[in-house]
């Protein structure tokens, strides 16, 4: 079974409080585009990141508001930044690197939420089912192109909001010669 890639470049959800100490008391998200994921949109709003080594400036905050703050960068950002994030499941922030925030009105210096994410696949409770994956809580994808390759622990992301779609970062992306929207075939 094929399926659609979306790369997932260096982003920032945020929670409520963190939001407000960045942008403001009253500041709301804005949408700029919806992402494939349904509810789930790139704001206008956009934050600089900074640590020991660097900075990296206009990185988008993902919407809606979650009940976390998490910061996810690729491997190479890391260098950049002179950190060593743990690759993790999305809101699995405990024990994670720690890194700093400024926003137009604010700074937050967190002590952890700083992540390299698990390359993952978005699917239903129907998609499980009908792709066979029962059972399973982490996949294998084969890149189907010139330079081809295997791709393993993609984990599954089960949701009835979701659409089936497979997340890589910007690493795994360029790595293989991928970009949003190509396609990958699940194996087990």
């Amino acid at each position: 079974m094929q399926v659609k890639v979306g790369i997932s470049n260096r982003h920032v959800h945020l929670k409520k409080e963190d939001l407000m100490v960045l942008f403001g008391s009253d500041y709301e998200l804005e949408i700029a585009r919806s992402l494939t994921q349904p509810g789930e949109f790139a704001s206008t709003s956009k934050v600089k990141l900074v640590g020991p080594k660097g900075e990296i400036d206009n990185v988008r905050v993902l919407g809606p508001i979650r009940n976390y703050t998490q910061v996810e960068i690729s491997k190479t950002d890391s260098y950049f930044l002179g950190l060593n994030p743990p690759v993790r499941n999305s809101s699995d922030i405990v024990n994670s690197s720690p890194i700093t925030i400024v926003g137009p009105n604010g700074r937050l210096d967190l002590k952890e939420g700083c992540i390299i994410a698990n390359r993952h696949l978005h699917l239903t409770k129907q998609d499980v089912i009908d792709l066979g994956l029962s059972g399973l809580n982490k996949v294998k994808i084969k890149v189907i192109n010139e330079k081809g390759g295997i791709l393993d622990n993609v984990y599954l992301k089960v949701s009835d909001n979701f659409k089936l779609e497979c997340h890589l970062d910007t690493d795994d992306g360029n790595g293989n010669l991928l970009k949003s929207g190509d396609m990958v075939e699940i194996i087990k």
